[in-house]
């Protein structure tokens, strides 16, 4: 669809240039496409996540913040990674238990590496624009609706932190 937008075939359609840090396609833990082009302008809660991890219920407050906002625009999404060795084996039993567990419904991407050589091409952008690699599961990158703009929380930062959810109110629309 961006391609007929820009070559005017639906020119009904009002499609922004995507900022290059959003320039990120994968699939969720059920298969499925997701693009992270078409949340240009909304602000964006990226997480790691991990299934055995210390911090894992903080899916909790995830969910309640994205159950919150998301009609306002917020966009909160996870992406499962044993780049700390506390996931599970495989997509469908993270999926199974983000869902069965903490009701997950926020976006659930595929497992993939964040941090290192091995890291997804997004997790390497948000490290260089924010100066930080994830320290541990469940980190935080809150990216502005510019795209661009990139703020990092730690782990032990809650995602109902005072700070992150000014931030995010601040950028909604009311």
């Amino acid at each position: 669809m961006r391609i007929l937008a820009l070559l005017g075939f639906c020119s009904s359609i009002s499609l922004a240039a995507c900022p290059p840090l959003l320039d990120y396609q994968s699939k969720t833990l059920k298969g499925e496409a997701f693009d992270f082009c078409s949340y240009s302008g909304k602000p964006i809660l990226v997480v790691n996540t991990a299934s055995k991890c210390g911090f894992t219920p903080q899916f909790d407050k995830l969910e309640k913040i994205y159950a919150k906002y998301k009609d306002q625009g917020l966009l909160v999404v996870g992406f499962p990674s044993n780049d700390f060795k506390q996931e599970l084996a495989d997509n469908k039993e993270i999926g199974d238990f983000c869902r069965l567990t903490y009701f997950v419904e926020f976006p659930m991407l595929e497992k993939s590496s964040v941090r290192g050589a091995n890291a997804n091409p997004l997790f390497k952008r948000l490290s260089a624009a924010a100066d930080t690699t994830p320290k541990w599961n469940f980190y935080k990158y809150l990216i502005a609706p510019d795209g661009k703009t990139v703020t990092a929380y730690s782990s032990i930062t809650e995602p109902d932190d005072k700070e992150i959810i000014s931030k995010i109110e601040g950028w909604l629309k009311k």
